[in-house]
């Protein structure tokens, strides 16, 4: 891993992350984050991202597929997927540091366009690979704007442009492809996936999102599990199951409340569903949680 780019991303993270390790950056879909300690697993639905790790270790899976990786490695995730992700090594005397670029769809359909045709893939959502020297250079050249506000105003879009430009061209490039071809099977279920996110308390219409995507139903629950491994009623449920537990870790909303606000009809229901992806119930979930989160005697 460039050690130049490492030692930018330590420098920053020190004084600007929060006590979750997130350290929020003056440039739009830009974060660093910085962990001294492994965690415990993280249940998310990510959005497309690419994250530079440039220090330490994380494991990432979804559905059957586990994917490890450490510095100098990159993961991309290329469409909106459940994950559950958790950092594997990391100390204090040498934190976990990853560089996180949300991806924006219109800047790699406009660069799709000047690039050129070229082979893109949607199969597989998630991969991870190593990270190319392209992509460090220009991720550094970045960081280097952060103490520099005039700057950023008239660099920032110029280099997150290079930055998309460079991952399309890399290892990861047919998979990025995919997220800016307004046809793609990627992309029509992530229109799916959106209708999903904002309506996931309310009950599920198939054909509904049949038509959202421009497919049959069957063609939907195809290209769906494809590229999320789930289907669109389990990736509800998992999107109503992450919100419970965020609304109960988070703003310290009792079990039930939490289960009818995401569209639960019945609390022992809500109760099987949340073990069965959590591992244990909620009030066990959320004891241990405060647990965890208690400072050291």
């Amino acid at each position: 891993m460039d050690q130049t780019l490492l030692d930018a991303a330590l420098r920053y993270t020190r004084v600007h992350a929060d006590a979750n390790g997130i350290a929020p950056t003056p440039i739009p879909g830009l974060t660093l984050i910085r962990q001294t300690t492994p965690t415990a697993l993280q249940y998310a639905v990510n959005k497309p991202l690419v994250a530079l790790v440039l220090q330490g270790s994380k494991r990432v899976a979804m559905g059957s597929r586990t994917f490890d990786f450490g510095a100098g490695e990159s993961l991309l995730i290329a469409a909106n997927v459940p994950t559950v992700s958790q950092i594997t090594r990391a100390q204090v005397s040498s934190p976990y540091i990853s560089l996180v670029l949300d991806l924006d769809p219109a800047v790699i359909e406009s660069l799709a366009v000047e690039m050129g045709p070229a082979p893109f893939t949607s199969d597989a959502p998630i991969r991870v690979d190593v990270t190319d020297v392209e992509v460090t250079d220009t991720a550094f050249r970045l960081l280097r704007l952060f103490d520099r506000p005039t700057a950023i105003a008239v660099l920032k879009d110029h280099l997150l442009h290079e930055l998309h430009f460079w991952l399309l061209s890399g290892r990861h490039g047919g998979a990025i492809r995919s997220i800016g071809v307004a046809d793609s099977h990627s992309h029509r279920i992530a229109r799916v996936v959106a209708l999903l996110r904002t309506n996931f308390d309310k009950p599920l219409r198939v054909h509904d999102l049949a038509a959202a995507a421009g497919m049959g139903v069957s063609a939907l629950h195809e290209h769906f599990r494809a590229i999320t491994s789930l289907t669109p009623l389990q990736f509800q449920k998992q999107l109503r199951l992450i919100e419970a537990r965020r609304m109960m870790l988070s703003d310290g909303a009792m079990i039930a409340d939490a289960a009818y606000t995401v569209g639960y009809e019945s609390v022992p229901q809500f109760t099987r569903e949340y073990g069965r992806l959590f591992g244990q119930p909620p009030g066990r979930d959320m004891r241990a949680a405060k647990g965890r989160m208690q400072p050291a005697a």
